[in-house]
């Protein structure tokens, strides 16, 4: 059941077509997903039923969040595209999704996924460096996934190919709890 009210905000998440081999790896997914319907927001995801990518919709539809997917021509049988979405757009390329889910979010929040997910976060995080977006990116660092990602970055600037204020596009959160208290946060005092 879609909510009455217009989402005051938009949440991007980037995560897994896979669920991973750690149980709590889809706890988060599921956990996060009610969060942003909780508080009202429109789930942007690449518009998969499979996977983390599909327990987020699950759950934000379940729990009566406006959803908003956008899947590339190619993937449709492969991430089993989700077509029962608010709004389900399809895409030629790659490039054009990622545009499309940055585009009409707020905010961009990472779980844990594979290269495509890499793929995502560093071409948001490029973004942000090069001031085309000003956006929040928020890791959900479950069970330390991204504690390697993180060690990555920070040899990145340590050896001088990234200035320290890379790190500080960055907030990282240990589960999808934390993620939907710090957007709330950084969302309202934006809009104030």
């Amino acid at each position: 059941m879609p909510l009455e009210t217009t989402p005051t905000a938009s949440i991007c998440v980037y995560c897994g077509s896979r669920d991973g081999n750690d149980a709590r790896f889809c706890a988060a997914a599921d956990a996060l997903g009610a969060g942003i319907a909780a508080r009202g927001w429109r789930l942007v995801y690449g518009a998969g039923d499979v996977g983390l990518m599909g327990r987020v919709a699950r759950s934000a539809q379940a729990a009566g969040a406006d959803t908003f997917g956008v899947i590339p021509r190619h993937l449709l049988d492969l991430e089993v595209g989700k077509r029962d979405l608010s709004r389900f757009i399809v895409t030629e390329t790659m490039h054009e999704r990622k545009k499309v889910m940055l585009m009409n979010a707020d905010a961009v929040v990472m779980l844990p996924g594979g290269a495509g997910s890499l793929d995502e976060f560093f071409e948001a995080l490029t973004w942000r460096q090069l001031g085309l977006h000003d956006k929040p990116i928020v890791l959900v660092n479950v069970a330390g996934y991204w504690d390697p990602l993180h060690r990555l970055l920070d040899d990145v600037v340590a050896k001088g190919f990234a200035a320290a204020s890379l790190l500080d596009f960055i907030e990282t959160v240990p589960d999808a709890e934390a993620a939907i208290t710090s957007l709330a946060a950084r969302l309202e005092a934006a809009a104030a």
